[in-house]
């Protein structure tokens, strides 16, 4: 649901239950609230105008914090933060106190008849009560904006999408004898996109199986979740056509946006992370704790990486035949998107070097095989980089330590490597 409508459908309902339920009440329930006229006129009316005045303060201090806090960490989190529910759901509930407020307020003393709904009043009342407890919840989820909460939900949001994506895919494995097809020629079939540039949020893989077994064909896909397409670029390509399947019906199985989600991709909420540790190491900010934080995360999802099957880029039906060749990142992909940018602006941080050289270090004794062989290449290629660095050689043995906290506690207790020892006693020599 588009996110206006919500409350948009809080005041459609608020309009609509001032006029029927103040009706109702006066022909089948007539009980007046014990209260004076003038008072609830002026009960009312400090709701109704009341709620205005929060609506107005609330959400410019919660959108210029939000501002702020996306300057700050990564203009790719404004759209994260503007898009939080809470945020419509709130202001749909000021809306619908003030309007529901005035509504009532026009029954009090109708025509010229003395008393004060009650039912209308009470549902005032808890209107207000519920504002409260809205604002109570807004308040909270803007202090959620702290850094390391900030980390924490991406993080977090990385880690579902991780398990999603690469876990309880059915298309992948069918228990059955897995046939592979080979077509020859040019495709009969290629699905382009047509309009403004957007993004590609997620694919219908599992649609796309469907088509392809009823074509009796195979479909190779040309853009990846996360890519943007212009005019003109290549969505996919179809072999094998027997059966009739429309173009339109094959590209609805990709799902475009304005803007990238996190959805099937685990690489948005590493480049939001990458983001906010390269933003925090920027000469305007020089605030290298961040970075170190944030690599916590990147670890972590990295760990959980490492145990996926990352290479599976294919989908089969259940008869065991490939029906759809799609595009995933690699293991070095990853590697790149959470190291390289850090590695390069931080390369004048030895508390960054540190936290990178324990990060890589650990990484290489949870991956197996291949993997660990490239994380063992990019920790030689950090080493290497140390040592083209400006660092004095002291410097340099102090970067060469490996540290989860950056600066505070080695990984070897306070001994450092081989390599660095040497480099540290011809410091000293």
């Amino acid at each position: 649901m588009q996110l206006w409508l919500i409350p948009t459908l809080y005041a459609i309902g608020s309009v609509a239950a001032g006029f029927l339920v103040p009706r109702l009440e006066s022909t089948f329930l007539a009980v007046s609230l014990n209260l004076s006229t003038s008072s609830a006129q002026a009960y009312l009316s400090a709701v109704a105008s009341g709620m205005m005045a929060l609506t107005g303060i609330v959400f410019s201090i919660a959108f210029v914090l939000v501002q702020f806090n996306a300057v700050v960490y990564s203009p790719r989190l404004v759209v994260w933060f503007a898009r939080d529910r809470l945020l419509f759901h709130s202001l749909g509930m000021f809306v619908a106190t003030f309007m529901y407020s005035l509504s009532t307020l026009a029954w009090v003393d109708r025509q010229g008849a003395e008393g004060v709904p009650f039912l209308s009043a009470a549902i005032v009342a808890a209107m207000l009560v519920a504002s409260v407890l809205m604002l109570a919840q807004l308040v909270q989820r803007l202090n959620n904006l702290q850094i390391i909460r900030v980390l924490q939900a991406l993080g977090d949001t990385g880690r579902r999408v991780i398990v999603s994506t690469y876990q309880a895919v059915p298309w992948r494995t069918s228990g059955k004898a897995v046939r592979a097809q080979h077509f020859q020629g040019p495709p009969e079939l290629t699905v382009k996109h047509i309009g403004n540039p957007q993004s590609v949020t997620s694919i219908d893989i599992a649609g796309l199986v469907g088509h392809a077994r009823r074509m009796d064909g195979l479909i190779m896909m040309e853009c990846g979740v996360g890519d943007t397409l212009l005019e003109g670029s290549v969505i996919l390509h179809a072999h094998g056509a027997d059966a009739l399947v429309r173009e339109k019906q094959l590209s609805a199985c990709v799902h475009l946006d304005e803007q990238r989600t996190f959805e099937q991709d685990p690489k948005y909420a590493m480049r939001l992370l990458v983001d906010v540790a390269i933003k925090a190491l920027s000469p305007a900010i020089n605030d290298p704790t961040t970075a170190v934080q944030a690599i916590d995360q990147i670890e972590d999802m990295l760990r959980r990486l490492a145990k996926c099957d990352l290479e599976a880029c294919r989908a089969y039906d259940d008869d065991g035949v490939l029906r759809v060749v799609y595009r995933m990142p690699t293991w070095e992909d990853y590697l790149a998107l959470a190291f390289d940018e850090i590695r390069q602006f931080g390369s004048t941080s030895i508390q960054v070097m540190r936290r990178l050289r324990a990060a890589l270090a650990e990484l290489g004794d949870c991956a197996r095989g291949e993997h660990a062989k490239l994380v063992r290449d990019y920790l030689g290629h950090l080493d290497s980089g140390i040592e083209r660095s400006s660092f004095d050689a002291q410097d340099r043995a102090a970067a060469r330590i490996e540290d989860r906290q950056g600066l505070g506690l080695s990984h070897h207790h306070g001994v450092a490597s081989p390599a660095a020892s040497n480099e540290k006693g011809r410091a000293v020599s």
